[in-house]
């Protein structure tokens, strides 16, 4: 391919995506799924004129914790805290991390008896199936009431961490004992006590930066702590999700010595700057990431009636169990919270780090992008039903 080529290709899905992103905020249809469609299709062109490209594989992993780092912390800079949150953090907190021990201990089973292998193979291979995807969530609640959004953001980003922590512990763990359980409380403590220095050191940092690119140099340390952070096992994504927090709230800290050293005049309009600078980085990046897995997918191992129905079930029970936990539970918006639990980028960077030996041949790829692509699809229907359901209340409203 020539330079040109490449260059119409790149530019092209940017201008897709773009449109995609449109279409979403009126049908609430994931603009995810249009781009995993876009990269199917890409496929099938690519398959039927025999043309020779590139292993992406090989960038599939990099470029997902990009993201992942990026839509994390883009969805933070939109949070305010306030003391009446805290029910709504504390729920989503409850919500993700209940909801993903009963999930993978649902999914361990369920591959057990489709496989047959000893439990923590299962238990490490349904990992990447049990934890929402923050990368599809966040930008597919956009347009949601607010208070489902933001319990949507908390839960999805809390879901990601915990899954992180979880696949961390489980791979340094294959023996549980006192000791391991010691060892992830030294390693969760660390990581608050990183996240607490990186906030305010990064924001004293902001205040103090005089040249006129800054914004890249803040989120590439950032990226850098976060590597740092998971090279030692440590789940480096709480870290992401405190400095946005953290930077969205820093004006309501009232200390004055505080103020007086961290608070400074252009704050504000950093901030906006900042965040809109990660939101189209985040958009570039989630673009080429799901197209890119969505063309990497060989759909001909799809045609395979028991990997469907497996796939079904596993699907089946993850909203089983989220439905049945918001109804005991929270018992307020089951619809159209409920739906929205998407398997995406965190499951994919998940599934390819298991260490090799770990993988079964019956929950490949094809098995990964099949509850990838229909967890998406349930969350479309669900949040275009909604969407519909809103429209008619609003009719009948006026009309009385």
């Amino acid at each position: 391919m020539t330079t040109y080529t490449v260059l119409i290709i790149l530019s092209g899905l940017v201008i897709f995506s773009y449109l995609f992103d449109l279409v979403a905020s009126k049908t609430k249809l994931p603009s995810v799924l249009l781009l995993l469609v876009l990269g199917i299709g890409l496929r099938l062109l690519v398959d039927k004129l025999q043309i020779h490209t590139y292993n992406f594989l090989q960038i599939l992993p990099t470029l997902g914790t990009v993201g992942l780092i990026l839509i994390v912390f883009e969805g933070s800079l939109e949070l305010k805290y306030a003391k009446e949150k805290n029910k709504i953090i504390k729920g989503a907190f409850l919500s993700a991390f209940i909801i993903l021990i009963v999930t993978v201990a649902v999914i361990t089973y369920i591959i057990h008896q489709i496989t047959g292998a000893e439990l923590y193979v299962c238990f490490m291979n349904a990992i990447p199936f049990s934890v929402i995807s923050s990368a599809i969530a966040i930008p597919s609640v956009a347009n949601i009431n607010k208070k489902s959004k933001e319990f949507i953001i908390y839960e999805s980003s809390f879901s990601d961490i915990l899954g992180i922590i979880l696949f961390n512990f489980a791979v340094s763990n294959q023996q549980i004992t006192v000791g391991s359980f010691g060892q992830l409380a030294i390693n969760t403590i660390l990581i608050l006590i990183l996240s607490v220095v990186a906030c305010v050191t990064l924001l004293y940092l902001m205040g103090r930066l005089k040249h006129h690119i800054k914004f890249f140099l803040i989120i590439s340390i950032l990226i850098l702590m976060y590597a740092i952070g998971q090279s030692f096992h440590l789940s480096a994504l709480i870290l992401i999700l405190s400095f946005g927090l953290f930077l969205n709230n820093a004006e309501a800290i009232k200390h004055a010595w505080f103020r007086s050293v961290f608070i400074y005049k252009n704050l504000s309009n950093d901030l906006t700057q900042l965040h809109q600078l990660s939101a189209e980085t985040a958009f570039i990046i989630r673009t080429f990431f799901f197209v890119i897995f969505g063309f990497t997918m060989n759909i001909y191992q799809l045609d395979n009636f028991i990997l469907i129905a497996n796939g079904l079930i596993i699907l089946g029970s993850i909203y089983v169990i989220r439905f049945a936990y918001l109804y005991f539970f929270k018992r307020e918006n089951t619809v159209p919270e409920g739906f929205v639990t998407p398997r995406g980028l965190i499951s994919i960077l998940i599934y390819y780090n298991l260490p090799q030996h770990l993988k079964l041949m019956e929950i490949g790829t094809p098995f990964l992008f099949l509850v990838v692509l229909g967890s998406s699809l349930v969350m479309s229907i669900g949040l275009m039903s909604t969407k519909k359901k809103e429209l008619d209340t609003l009719v009948t409203e006026e009309t009385h």
